[in-house]
């Protein structure tokens, strides 16, 4: 019987930790920094981003979450989601090989447990009046709703919000 060889697979193509436990340690991260956080949060745009933070001040910051290389080189989402925030900062496991990540870009180096923020997201354009209103809105809304779908699983997690 013939043996079967493994594939030969990039290390730096292996998730190591997977993205749910990565954005948990970004929550962290943001909770520790000010920010009240919503995960998976919806732009209104048909797009999500990993990690919402909302400040006191109404300041957004945005975390999108790599898991590895493979992961970001197949993901150019992002660029829609500079538009929508403050403040924005790619998220990666302590493996990621940060020299192809953006330099204009904020970086926090997570695992499951938190993270750190090793490089401050640059200062970007302010969020339109009329479009922070609506975020601010639209991140109560959610938080709300999936509030109520903890006492009421019946009840929708998100309503009119797309």
């Amino acid at each position: 019987m013939a043996q079967l060889l493994p594939l030969p697979v990039e290390p730096e193509s292996i998730p190591s930790p997977d993205g749910a436990a990565l954005a948990r340690g970004v929550a962290r991260v943001f909770h520790d920094l000010g920010y009240s956080v919503l995960l998976e949060f919806p732009l209104g745009i048909a797009r999500r981003v990993d990690v919402m933070g909302l400040a006191r001040d109404g300041r957004m910051a945005v975390a999108e979450v790599k898991s590895c290389l493979a992961d970001f080189r197949a993901d150019r989402k992002w660029t829609e989601y500079l538009a929508f925030c403050d403040a924005f900062y790619f998220a990666v496991p302590e493996t990621f090989p940060r020299a192809v990540l953006p330099a204009d870009s904020g970086l926090i180096i997570a695992d499951r447990f938190g993270g750190q923020v090793v490089r401050p997201a640059v200062a970007a354009r302010p969020i339109a009046a009329a479009r922070r209103k609506a975020l601010t809105l639209r991140f109560a809304r959610t938080a709300a709703f999936r509030l109520s779908n903890t006492f009421d699983p019946g009840l929708p997690l998100v309503q009119d919000l797309e």
